[in-house]
């Protein structure tokens, strides 16, 4: 694989994104990644599923498995808000315990005054009443916390299995030593 300069591999995932493919947008891993969610998402997990982050739940029908529990390797899928007009996919990494996840996404947080950069480990908790991950707050990174907005799920795409049984997930999808610690107190402060 060619290796390009940081501008025209920008350049390349802009393109890209305007054809509607995913990019090889990154240099040497996925965390280098700078774009929307759903191109993300996609090359994390595997799930092969195209157009606005809201509507990956309806598409994955019949495709793929889905359901109301976090598990590593699933897409997390957030209804479309006020917020988030276009709704929003975001690959889990970790699950802490029952109320506590991590995800790895991209274009959340601010990072460098810019939307789009990939985050790894990032605390997601379920703040539903019923405790069915209906509703979720997730940590942003400008707050230095959890966001004070909850928003809505309608739950998480499982990706296929392949290999032996073995989820295929980018293997950058969590960190060698992800703060399990930090993501509870996140949680539960």
């Amino acid at each position: 694989m060619r290796r390009y300069p940081p501008h025209l591999r920008v350049l390349a995932a802009a393109l890209a994104l305007l054809a509607g493919v995913a990019a090889p947008a990154r240099a040497g891993t996925l965390l280098d990644y700078v774009g929307q969610c759903v191109p993300f998402a996609r090359a994390a997990s595997g799930i092969q599923i195209y157009g606005d982050a809201w509507t990956w739940w309806d598409q994955a029908e019949g495709r793929y498995r889905r359901g109301q529990t976090p598990r590593a390797g699933a897409v997390v899928v957030f209804r479309k808000t006020a917020r988030l007009p276009l709704g929003h996919v975001a690959v889990i990494s970790r699950v802490v315990d029952n109320r506590v996840a991590m995800v790895t996404h991209a274009n959340w947080s601010r990072m460098n005054g810019e939307r789009g950069h990939a985050e790894q480990d990032v605390t997601l908790t379920d703040v539903s009443p019923d405790n069915d991950w209906s509703e979720v707050r997730v940590w942003y990174r400008d707050a230095e916390g959890l966001g004070s907005t909850s928003f809505p799920l309608y739950g998480f795409i499982y990706p296929v299995a392949t290999d032996g049984g073995k989820v295929k997930a980018a293997p950058e999808l969590t960190g060698r030593d992800p703060d399990y610690v930090g993501a509870l107190i996140d949680a539960y402060r």
